[in-house]
Order: structure tokens, then sequence, then C-alpha cells
């Protein structure tokens, strides 16, 4: 008892600034996704992926406008707590656990790929003690007070967005031949099977990376209860992020495909922005690129342990998580959680031991899943949910319920074609083995909340 109360007289921290937030929403989305996944997903759909980009994007402004509706009009209340109020309690804990499972295999997948950048300087050195040096790394920085951890991932995440910047505008300075090269921008984006290499089941199949990449928007979801000013704040946030994360997908994947031939992406070397640079011969960039992909995974490794120790710390207020994950440090950080999402990392790392080839791209099919079915349960709450507010928020879906329906019917979709395709083998059969785990465990886990309020506030 006596831990309980020192428990519950300590608080999460509402130490995080609207800039934080922004930055923090488009790090968890600027990862791995493009700076690595962008090779895979060129070499599935050549250069119409980005198509697969522009109608990936359409569904998750849909999500985010969904979120941004329920999170003011049930304010305090973050992503578990709207399932739960819509759908009740053992949907809460599907959904919650699934969401942390998301998050932590997308961890691992950073962590993977950081450990995958340095390889680039230090070739000799093994993939797995490269990851876990990261990964100590990564935990070391979420140990601080949440409104340190909120400027140095401010000023992380500042590096590779300003490094994206960079990379466009240079890279439309070479497609332009405003900088002299050797490409031959209409030869690459037409001349190699043309636009559409594999037709229109190629954008389909594309699809799982791309939602892969996109994953992460809805981090905003757990910022809620520890923003200030919240009811202005995310709206506007909501609006800048979806249109910068869609601009810094799309331009980035037109100036590789016009730079370089896209069936020369490789996607076992480095990354595809590193090779396009090497392909035109630019002197030390490849080395300056490499690096700021190395912030950037990080980054988005940074943003993956805030969404899994605060997933987890929600759970635990309301019984659905092990007690321990409500344990919070002195500075209000849940220091539980931390140690629980350290040792999958550990599991992570010992996988990049036993099997290095492919490790990163297998483990990135999973989230694609997991993340379609979170999105679809985001709007399922707000279709449930928006005849009972007590009255409609300043910020709310256009077109309801239409709209909002458009994106379940799109994303469900999007999960059936995923299922059904043969290359998917692994992480569907991963997916509804966690699904079937998860359902079956809900129904063995009884109610016991502990402290937790109906509104929220207590962990406010």
């Amino acid at each position: 008892m006596m831990v309980h109360v020192t428990e519950e007289r300590k608080k999460l921290q509402r130490g995080l600034q609207p800039r934080h937030i922004m930055l923090m929403a488009m790090a968890g989305m600027i990862g791995t996704g493009i700076f690595k996944g962008s090779g895979d997903t060129l070499n599935i759909a050549g250069p119409s992926v980005i198509i697969a980009y522009l109608l990936c994007g359409l569904i998750l402004f849909i999500v985010m406008a969904a979120l941004a509706e329920l999170a003011i009009a049930y304010p305090g209340l973050n992503i578990q707590h709207l399932i739960h109020k819509a759908f009740g309690f053992r949907a809460s804990i599907i959904a919650g656990w699934l969401y942390w499972i998301n998050w932590m295999i997308v961890t691992v997948v950073e962590i993977l790929a950081a450990g995958s950048f340095l390889e680039y300087w230090f070739p000799h050195a093994p993939l797995w003690l490269l990851s876990a040096l990261c990964g100590l790394f990564i935990i070391g920085i979420n140990l601080f007070q949440v409104k340190y951890y909120g400027e140095f991932e401010f000023w992380f995440a500042s590096i590779k967005i300003t490094a994206i910047i960079i990379f466009i505008i240079v890279g439309l300075l070479l497609l332009f031949g405003i900088i002299p090269s050797h490409a031959q921008p209409i030869k690459n984006l037409f001349g190699f099977g043309g636009f559409f290499p594999h037709g229109i089941s190629g954008i389909v199949q594309a699809f799982l990376v791309v939602i892969f990449s996109y994953g992460g928007s809805e981090l905003i979801g757990l910022t809620v209860t520890e923003t200030k000013d919240v009811e202005r704040t995310l709206p506007k946030v909501i609006k800048n992020v979806v249109f910068r994360v869609i601009l810094f997908y799309i331009l980035p994947i037109i100036i590789i495909c016009g730079l370089m031939p896209w069936n020369s992406v490789s996607t076992t070397q480095s990354s595809p922005f590193v090779q396009v640079f090497e392909s035109i011969g630019m002197p030390g960039a490849p080395q300056l690129m490499n690096f700021v992909l190395l912030t950037a995974v990080l980054s988005a490794a940074n943003s993956g342990i805030y969404a899994t120790t605060r997933t987890l710390y929600s759970m635990a207020q309301r019984g659905e998580a092990p007690g321990f994950t409500r344990r919070l440090s002195r500075h209000g950080v849940p220091v539980g959680g931390l140690a629980l999402t350290g040792s999958f990392l550990a599991i992570g790392v010992f996988l990049a031991f036993l099997v290095k080839d492919q490790i990163i791209t297998e483990l990135m099919s999973i989230p694609g899943f997991t993340i379609c079915i979170v999105w679809i349960a985001i709007c399922a709450a707000e279709l449930k949910l928006r005849p009972s507010y007590g009255q409609l928020p300043f910020f709310r879906v256009i077109g309801f319920p239409y709209m909002t329906t458009a994106g379940i019917v799109a994303l469900s979709a999007i999960f059936i074609s995923f299922v059904l395709n043969k290359a998917n083998a692994v992480g569907s059969i991963t997916c509804f083995f966690i699904m079937a785990a998860l359902i079956t465990v809900s129904f063995f886990i009884r109610r016991e909340p502990v402290g937790e309020k109906e509104t929220g506030t207590d962990i406010n």
C-alpha cells in the first residue's frame, strides 16, 4: 500500500511545449520508414510509389483529424482511454497492448537501423553490438525529466528535418541542372520499365511499408497528458505535421528516382539517400548524409521509447498492465515501463545476433499490420463517440460520418490486401498470432483500477 500511495503522489509532468510536440510527432514518422524503407518501396513499385505515399497521406489526415477531435472532446484522455470509453475494458486491453507491441517493434527496427548506419564506418563491427550501444544511449536519454527529454528531442529531430530540407534543395538543383551532374531525370523516372514498372499491384504491395513509414503520427495522442494548452496546440500541430510529412516523403522519393535508376537502389546496403550522393560523386556528401541518417533513426527510436513507456503507464493506471509499469522516478519518468521496454530492446538486439540478414525488412512488415488496426480503432472510436459529445468541439472531422467511414474502409482494404499477399506471410502469421494471444489474455484479466478516474485527470 505504501508503494501505491507514493506512486499516486507522483504525476507525469506537463513539460512539453508546442514546438516539442510538433517535432516529436514528426520525429516519430520520419525515421527508418523513409531513410531505409524507401529502398524497399522503390523496389516494389518503382517511381509509382509516389502515388502510394499520396494515398496513404490522405488516410493519415483522416486518422489524425479523428484523433484531434476526440482529444479535444475528451481532454486528458489518450488513445487507450478513448478506446476504453468507446468500446470498453477488453477492447482497451487489446488495443493498448497492440499499440505497445507496434511501437516496441518500431523502436527495435530504429535501433537496428542505427546500428546498420554505424556499419558504414565500422564495417567489421557486428550489427548486434552497434545496435546495443545505440539502445543504451536512447534509454539513457529517456531517464531525464520530460522537459529535458522534449528539448533534446527537439534538437535531435531538428537535425534530420533540416537535413531533409537540404537534401530536397540540393536534389532539386541537381534535377534542374543548376548543379551540374550526369543524372538523366526523365530517363530515370520513365525509362526503366516506365513510371508503373510493376503496375497497380506494385502500388498496393508498397502500402505495407508506406503505412509503417507514416506510423507514429498518433504519438500526438499520447502527448496530450503532458502538453500545455492542448486545445489550442493540437489542431495546429496536426495540420502542420500532416502536410509537412507528406512533403518530406514525396519530394525525396522524386529526387531519388530522378537522380538514379530506381532499379539500381539497393535494399541491403546503405540508405538510398547515401546511395544517391555516391552515384553522383559529390565528395564528402555520403559520409555527412550517413551521419544525419544515424541521428534521424536515433530520434525516431527516442520517440518510440517515449510512446512505449507512456502506453504502459496509461494501461497500468487501468489495471491493464503489470503494476510495476506505474512506477515513476522522482522526476516523473515511468521507469517501470522503461525497464520493460529496455528488456525487449535486448531481445531485438539478440535477433540481430542470430539472423542479421533481412532482419530489418522482416520486422518492418509487422508494424504495417498493427498500425492499420490501431488507426481503424481510432476512426471507429470517433464514429462511436461523436453522438455522445456534450458539445461539438471547435476542431472536428469534416464530412462526418462519410470521411471517417472512408478511412475505415480504406484501411480495412489495405489490411486485407496485406493478408492475401504471399510475400507478407511472415508478417501476417505474426500479426494474427499476436491478435489471438491478446484476445485470449483479455478474457483472463480482471479490471482492477488503481486510483484512475474516468476523466483521466489523475495522470495529468
